[in-house]
């Protein structure tokens, strides 16, 4: 036993309380030590979007994101809002969309998406929204790369209607990094 720990151990004779204060600072080490490695990094800022990668036990991950150029409702307090397009390679996953609104969604609301004329519906659950398909995954990011602005209207769990719109200006090019980043 290292002398650190032979002074807590000394400091605290009590068996019970010695396993629980190990456990608890394994606990800490592992969490901290998870947290570190799944930490995005920061690929490139293309116009308004931006694309990251990171590591997670399953295997490389990129993703692009970005956030309102306007946001309108009759909201008191509101979170962050972000539209994310996620590529999982090992797990063979791409052009997965989501989009975390700030807010709790009301239950069974569709929240509607229109990129140029073009509609789309998600199904949102708690924060998160997300289409229904791999298929409307597809088209949509194809959408987001080609389009000019996208807005998205959804309603929250007070009632409260949302309309944020983003720019998809630069799109097209962190598309391009995540998919360059994932080997895609």
């Amino acid at each position: 036993m290292t002398r650190a720990l032979s002074i807590v151990w000394e400091q605290f004779p009590n068996p019970v309380l010695n396993n629980i204060l190990f456990l608890l600072a394994c606990f800490l080490l592992l969490s901290t030590s998870q947290s570190y490695a799944a930490s995005p990094v920061l690929i490139g800022t293309y116009g308004d979007w931006k694309a990251y990668s990171y590591k997670e036990s399953s295997g490389q991950v990129c993703f692009m994101s970005s956030v309102p150029i306007k946001a309108e409702g009759k909201y008191a307090k509101r979170g962050d809002v972000f539209a994310m397009v996620t590529h999982r390679p090992a797990e063979k996953s791409r052009d997965v969309f989501s989009y975390i609104t700030g807010y709790t969604y009301k239950k069974d609301a569709n929240i509607s998406v229109k990129i140029d004329g073009e509609s789309f519906i998600l199904a949102g659950q708690g924060e998160n929204a997300w289409t229904t398909s791999d298929e409307m995954d597809k088209k949509l990011a194809l959408a987001i790369q080609k389009g000019s602005s996208m807005i998205v209207e959804g309603i929250s769990s007070r009632g409260t209607k949302t309309k944020d719109t983003f720019s998809l200006k630069g799109s097209g090019d962190a598309y391009g990094a995540i998919n360059k980043a994932c080997g895609m």
